[in-house]
């Protein structure tokens, strides 16, 4: 036993002194943009050497199930915790904080700006330093800001108000970097008051395999929408376009639907006397599936309300579809209108219906020009490259 302890001192030196992060993310089940980017960031660090833990609520996306206390994926672990929904779909309380300070983190990835855990975080940061030991927190906003607070009802938006005025212009320069996911939110950042030298800037990735292949033409009878299917997302405005052109395009959306969203929609579309041409898929998890049906449709839309940073409008991208949105700020930080994809005014009916007749008259040239754009724009955002700007981060604020 002694000679394989000498014999492997090495291997066991680096083991013990590997960094250790902990994400921190209200979920880690379900259909979540922010799972989604937490889980392939940990599944690369963890690739990278990195010892890398995840602290959730135990709540499921989209779901009033609870989830499994404890998941391994790949190399890096999931610890989940009870929580008490305090407002709206994710604002929660979950006490992690003996778990993190037994943990002894080096870095504190806290996902979403105005959370209670991404506050603890500091407090965390703070009992570290006090026993000894030194913490980076990065914060890493996700963009939840609207303009003017729109979409937001009464007391939410006094809510939104009174945290950014009192708590988050305490708190915001506290973090040792404040990681945006859009540039559209700097500005709203700069108003609570963090400094130019916290921000940092690193969007949601894609998966290297939409690009592997080359992608299908599809269907250009066919308008799809891959994603969580919620009211925020709008699609009535889909629903009620389809008889205003002159195209008669079918309209399938695919993903998992919260409440009684579908029964609203397909009221809507009886209404309208094309309940015919919708279509309702179920949700995909499987990448290479999701990648088929993005294939399957020439358009793709997103016609939502807000956005942040939109994960499925950027793998649509990515497979050269023919990207159609509103013009919220998530949107035309990455849609540049004309150039790699179209916009329209949000929550305008006309104009949805002007812009898709105008598209109806483009030639294959143009349509083949703009789909080459979109992949060109989309590349930028592949995982491997995402992933190593966040390495090359960790490693200079640790070595400071």
């Amino acid at each position: 036993m002694y000679l394989w302890l000498l014999l492997n001192k090495p291997y066991i030196s680096n083991y013990m002194d590997k960094i250790k992060i902990l994400e921190l993310c209200h979920f880690s089940e379900g259909i979540c943009g922010v799972w989604n980017r937490v889980k392939e960031e940990s599944t690369r660090l963890a690739d990278k050497g990195y010892e890398v833990s995840v602290f959730s609520s135990n709540a499921i996306k989209g779901s009033n199930e609870v989830a499994s206390a404890n998941e391994i994926i790949g190399n890096f672990k999931i610890k989940r915790f009870p929580y008490i929904k305090l407002g709206g779909e994710s604002f929660s309380f979950w006490n992690f904080t003996k778990e993190a300070l037994d943990y002894s983190p080096d870095i504190i990835i806290a996902h979403v700006y105005r959370q209670i855990h991404t506050t603890k975080a500091l407090e965390i940061k703070k009992e570290l330093k006090r026993l000894g030991k030194k913490c980076v927190v990065f914060l890493v906003t996700h963009a939840p800001f609207n303009q003017d607070n729109s979409e937001r009802g009464i007391l939410a938006s006094l809510s939104v108000k009174f945290y950014d005025k009192f708590i988050g212009k305490r708190i915001i320069n506290k973090f040792d970097r404040v990681i945006t996911i859009s540039n559209w939110e700097v500005s709203h950042l700069k108003k609570i008051g963090v400094q130019n030298k916290r921000l940092f800037y690193i969007p949601n990735g894609v998966p290297e395999i939409f690009f592997r292949s080359e992608s299908k033409q599809g269907d250009d009878n066919k308008i799809l929408f891959l994603g969580r299917v919620s009211p925020v997302k709008n699609l009535e405005i889909v629903i009620s376009v389809l008889n205003k052109v002159d195209k008669q395009y079918y309209f399938e959306i695919v993903g998992p639907i919260e409440g009684n969203y579908k029964e609203k929609l397909q009221y809507l579309a009886k209404k309208q006397g094309v309940e015919k041409r919708i279509i309702f898929s179920k949700k995909i998890y499987d990448i290479k599936e999701k990648i088929r049906k993005l294939d399957s449709s020439l358009f793709f839309i997103l016609s939502s309300k807000r956005e942040g940073m939109p994960q499925s409008l950027i793998e649509a991208m990515a497979r050269g579809r023919i990207c159609i949105g509103s013009d919220v700020d998530g949107i035309k930080d990455l849609i540049k209108n004309k150039i790699n994809g179209f916009t329209f005014e949000k929550g305008n009916i006309v104009s949805l219906a002007d812009l898709l007749n105008n598209i109806n008259k483009l030639d294959y040239k143009k349509l083949r020009s703009i789909s080459k754009q979109s992949v060109i724009f989309a590349s930028k955002f592949k995982l491997d490259m995402i992933a190593n700007k966040l390495n090359n981060l960790i490693k200079e604020e640790l070595s400071k």
